[in-house]
């Protein structure tokens, strides 16, 4: 079975950190770039940060730059987002996807929406931010 599978979320206080992790089973990732996006209730999906194939690029929402920190290791079939200085609207479901193209997004009405040619989604981890 093809899927990618996100693990890592929770519960943290603001200013606390969390890695989160997306996983591939059935497929390697090497050829793909990868997306994280999230969802918060009542919210359109946007786009928070994505690194190439190679690893060599990666890009950011302005909401995260400096805060978050995309990479991934081939190896293990995994990308990893690296969450510090979290903040209550950091509070989201975090979803990651697969994609042919990069950057896996596009600029719509000033976010940063999912390509439609991403091939795979996980079904998301959960982060709160809250005291």
């Amino acid at each position: 079975q093809l899927q990618l599978v996100e693990s890592g979320g929770g519960l943290v206080q603001p200013g606390g950190s969390l890695r989160l992790s997306c996983a591939a089973s059935g497929f390697t990732l090497d050829y793909y770039s990868i997306g994280w996006f999230r969802q918060a209730p009542g919210k359109e999906r946007e786009g928070v940060s994505c690194i190439s194939y190679s690893g060599r690029s990666t890009d950011y929402a302005d909401s995260v730059k400096g805060r978050f920190t995309i990479s991934r290791d081939n190896a293990k079939n995994t990308v990893y987002l690296h969450m510090n200085r979290l903040k209550p609207e950091d509070t989201a479901v975090y979803y990651c996807a697969a994609d042919i193209v990069f950057p896996p997004w596009g600029l719509v009405g000033g976010t940063l929406q999912p390509s439609p040619s991403i091939d795979y989604w996980g079904k998301g981890t959960p982060v709160t931010v809250s005291s």
